[in-house]
This record gives structure tokens, sequence and C-alpha cells, in this order.
């Protein structure tokens, strides 16, 4: 009999198998948007050729091409998502740049089906909040690194410093009367206090862990591109929005504009954004 834990690891699975399709549409959107924090994420990891290297998370995969060509030519990456439909999306996109020192697997964060001690660094982006139990995350990272092996994750800051989100899921909750994501379920805020980020990965028995938060604007032409990109790779939105009213929808719409007038500039829409990085190693 599957408990309640198993029952929203379940639809938190299907919920990114859903919206799979738009994390391919938008793949070079959201590379760009975080080039400087996967590059910044790429040197804490202090990546180097013949690493081997897990992307935990990996959506359409763009931390971990990027890592794939840090570690060449010796180096491998291996790419994992929950869902299967993720990982078909960054293995294309792997062959089409020409990145052969990458594999992709379906593979669950809180239960990683890999040997132990077999990678020299774990890297996600935006990825680890969405477990249900993210301290089993924590320990997995711990168990498949390699003593020195070095992980450094991204989750994404506080809701008030992320209102390019933090708005529309705001405007959701109202509509609907109820917090989105409902209780119980994790979302994107899910880990976005730096001191309960520290104390995870401290309490796995990762060593030298440090949170730092660094900020990840965005930028968009206009309220309608915002709209269409937001609602379609934020899993929970994309979950939700079709099943509800159109009548119910367009309130949403017409709240969330009046709410985001304060960004728009004359290049579109400027948000704020700040993520926090986490950082550290296996001791020996």
């Amino acid at each position: 009999m599957r408990t309640e834990t198993d029952q929203i690891r379940a639809a938190v699975h299907g919920m990114w198998a859903t919206v799979a399709q738009s994390w391919g549409k938008y793949a070079s959107f959201v590379d760009a948007r975080g080039s400087s924090l996967t590059e910044q994420m790429l040197d804490l990891g202090a990546l180097k050729p013949g690493d081997r290297v897990l992307e935990l998370g990996a959506g359409a995969g763009g931390l971990g091409l990027a890592a794939a060509r840090r570690v060449a030519p010796t180096g491998e990456v291996v790419v994992s998502d929950v869902a299967v439909e993720m990982t078909a999306i960054a293995a294309g996109r792997a062959r089409h740049l020409g990145l052969t020192n990458v594999t992709t697997k379906v593979l669950d964060a809180e239960s990683i089906d890999e040997p132990d001690e077999s990678y020299d660094a774990v890297v996600s982006r935006d990825g680890i909040q969405f477990a249900p139990d993210t301290s089993r995350v924590a320990r997995e990272i711990w168990r498949v690194l390699r003593p020195h092996g070095r992980f450094v994750v991204a989750t994404w800051g506080p809701p008030d410093s992320n209102p390019w989100l933090a708005t529309v899921l705001g405007a959701v909750s109202e509509q609907l009367g109820v917090p989105m994501p409902p209780p119980g379920m994790p979302g994107p805020f899910s880990l976005d206090d730096a001191n309960e980020l520290l104390g995870l990965f401290n309490d796995a028995g990762l060593v030298d862990v440090a949170v730092s938060a660094m900020c990840v604007p965005m930028h968009t032409a206009s309220f309608e591109d915002w709209w269409t990109t937001t609602t379609s790779l934020a899993g929970p939105l994309a979950f939700v929005l079709p099943s509800l009213p159109t009548e119910a929808v367009d309130a949403i719409r017409t709240n969330t504009r009046t709410a985001v007038a304060r960004y728009e500039t004359s290049a579109g829409l400027e948000f704020p954004g700040v993520a926090l990085i986490a950082s550290g190693r296996r001791a020996s």
C-alpha cells in the first residue's frame, strides 16, 4: 500500500513528464538565463578533465552539457532525471552538440540507482527542491560521491526575491483560495532558506559546506513572452492551469499583469531573481 509520501512522489514525477515538451522547446532560453549561474556552479565544483560527473534533476540537461565540456576529453557526465521524457530531450541535445562524453539515465535523486563512491562530482540546478524528502537526496549525494568528491546544488531563494515566479503562483493561490503548490507538495521555494540548505548537507555528512546567494534576473520582451515561458516551464503551474475554467485563467492573467507592471521597461519585463548555491565535498 502506497503511503501519502509515495503518492506525492508519483505526482511530482508525473508532473515533470507532463511539462518535458516545454522544457525541450525553451531549453535555450533556460540555459541563456542561467548561464552565469551555471559557470559559477561549475567553478565551485572544480571540475577538471577526467572527472566523472552526475547531474540530478537535469530537465533538458543544460548544466550537465556545460559540465561535459569542462571534463572532456577523458571525463564523463551522466545527465539524469526522474522523467524519461526529460532524459530523451537531454540526449538529443548532447548528440546535436557532438558531446560524445554524455550519457543519460532515468534516476530518482532520493534513491540514486548507482554504486557507492562512483562520481567525482554531483551537480543539480533547480531540481532537488521538488523531492518529497530532501534529506534522502543529500544522503544519496554523499553516498555516490568518491572521497573528496564535490557537490554543487542551486535552488531558488525566497519568493520575495523571485517575483518572476512568485507573482503568478500568488495569483493562482488567490484565485483558487488555497496555497500553490498545495500543502505537502514540494515546490520551487521548498529550499529557499540558506540556513536550512546548509543544515541539509551538513546533516548528511558532507563537509566544507557553504551557501551563497547569486542574482539571476529574468528578462523577457513582453508580458506575453513571460507568461508563456513561465506557465509552460514551472511544473506546478503547467500541471494546474490547463485544468481550470477559461474565466479563472483569464482572471489570473489579469491580476498577474497588474502585479508585474512595476517591472515593465522600454525593453520589456525586467525581473529580479535570486538563487542559492550550496557546495561542499565528501571527506576522505
